[in-house]
């Protein structure tokens, strides 16, 4: 199989890109969540079963699914908004503070009273996590909210410059919203990205969809034994929706990006110690986003992302990454993607 060779890049202008990214807006649609972590030590054994006890020494609350896609904005000087939905319940107005905190306006988040707010919590020690258990709901929304839904987007998009849709599956993201928002995004000239999660049909039209390999398996409906079936899943997915580019995270791997080139370009990350790979999907989906609105092409807006998302994996727990830490790596994303040479 002959690879596409990667195009020149140029340090200066990737430089100038990230620069740019404090000046754009993005909306932000889909699933929040609360992410909650105790962390502590382990030195026994609970004699009620042969399970450890965990000392718990700190505790943290941060947004997660869409909201950390907002937290990454909010950490890179960007100005968002999030259309959501959340339960009438503690974790629901945990999420409503949270975003205030951001200095982001919570009114663009419809509470439901027969809604439950997902939440996922985590427990762990010495920088390893022991346990996770969700409180969730995953049940789609009805047609009124999604009506409400569409409402706070029209309300929003005059006021952005790009829209993201975060898909963690758990309902917000119904088939009538996606081709709500993507429809009313393109007769305003606005291009939408996509995370997604199950199902992708409804994402026809988007500017470019990101999976990672288990996304994409799930999506093509095979398991990916080497780079072929990877090309051929990818093939099966823009297929439909309508041949937009598709741009696959592979972890430490970095990213493979499919645009005109059917067998793909490979664009390697640096080589980067790795405590917690959580959120860094959430920090690619953004980057890639913003990179691409300040003038980046998709193979540059790769380069980025993969600088940001080798920040966060050096970080525990939900993390995000500043423009001085991406410009940071920048130099050293290049130079893993130079590496790449036509076979």
């Amino acid at each position: 199989m002959t690879r596409t060779k990667l195009p020149r890049l140029d340090l200066g202008k990737l430089e100038k890109v990230v620069e740019r990214f404090s000046s754009l807006r993005l909306l932000v649609v889909g699933d929040v969540m609360i992410d909650e972590y105790f962390w502590g030590d382990v030195d026994r054994v609970n004699p009620e079963a042969p399970v450890p006890v965990v000392r718990v020494k700190s505790e943290s609350t941060a947004l997660g699914g869409a909201g950390n896609v907002l937290r990454n904005i909010a950490a890179l000087g960007v100005k968002g908004v999030l259309c959501s939905i959340v339960g009438n319940d503690y974790a629901g107005g945990q999420v409503t503070s949270l975003v205030s905190d951001l200095g982001f306006d919570p009114n663009t988040l419809i509470r439901v009273d027969d809604r439950l707010t997902t939440q996922k919590t985590r427990v762990g020690a010495r920088s390893q996590q022991m346990l996770r258990f969700d409180r969730e709901t995953d049940l789609p929304i009805d047609r009124q909210l999604e009506t409400a839904m569409l409402a706070l987007v029209d309300s929003s998009l005059d006021k952005t410059d790009g829209v993201i849709l975060e898909d963690y599956g758990k309902g917000v993201l119904t088939p009538f919203l996606v081709r709500g928002v993507i429809k009313r995004a393109k007769t305003r000239g606005l291009g939408v990205s996509v995370d997604p999660k199950f199902e992708i049909n409804m994402y026809k039209g988007a500017s470019f969809i990101k999976p990672n390999l288990r996304e994409v398996e799930a999506l093509a409906g095979f398991p990916l034994k080497d780079r072929a079936d990877l090309v051929k899943a990818v093939f099966r997915i823009r297929k439909r929706v309508g041949g937009s580019p598709v741009i696959v995270t592979r972890g430490a791997e970095g990213m493979t990006v499919f645009e005109e080139m059917e067998d793909g370009l490979d664009v390697p990350a640096a080589r980067s110690e790795v405590f917690d790979v959580q959120g860094a999907g959430d920090t690619s989906i953004v980057a890639l986003t913003l990179a691409r609105l300040a003038g980046a092409n998709l193979v540059e807006a790769a380069v980025i992302a993969n600088a940001a998302a080798s920040v966060v994996v050096g970080k525990l727990g939900t993390a995000t990454a500043s423009l001085d830490e991406i410009r940071d790596l920048l130099p050293q994303s290049v130079e893993s993607a130079r590496s790449v040479r036509s076979t």
